[in-house]
């Protein structure tokens, strides 16, 4: 069933500046319990950080993350976003064509506004599927 964005977003999406640390950025996932971040700068979109670039543009690179930037480490733009009004059969096309699981919620003009990511479709088109099961879950810490 197709439903608008706004239904199944996490509107609550942490965003940080492109000149916080790794570090910085990694420990506020922690704390918050997600596995991205929305790069902004004076209210616009400028990257999205997930633990993976973490992983393989940082780590991986032998960057040391107290020193680097998620500016330097983010999804550069142009980023694939979505607005509040557009379907999660949207969604789900973009995020196939551009092999993503995260997309940012924008709305005028770049305004970042929440994070739609594979989960919340699964969970909205099926929320008995596994995935949807998955996604609900509590972390394991």
């Amino acid at each position: 069933m197709t439903r608008r964005i706004r239904d199944v977003m996490s509107p609550a999406a942490v965003a940080v500046e492109p000149m916080t640390t790794v570090a910085r950025a990694a420990r506020l996932m922690r704390e918050e319990d997600v596995g991205d971040v929305l790069v902004t700068y004076d209210s616009d979109l400028f990257g999205l950080l997930t633990d993976r670039d973490i992983v393989l543009r940082s780590v991986a690179d032998g960057r040391d993350p107290d020193d680097t930037t998620v500016g330097s480490v983010c999804t550069p733009p142009p980023v694939v976003t979505l607005g509040p009004d557009d379907t999660t059969d949207r969604a789900a096309e973009l995020m196939r064509r551009h092999a993503v699981r995260r997309l940012p919620v924008v709305e005028h003009g770049g305004v970042p506004v929440g994070v739609v990511t594979l989960g919340d479709l699964a969970a909205a088109d099926d929320p008995r599927s596994a995935l949807a099961d998955i996604s609900r879950a509590a972390p394991d810490h």
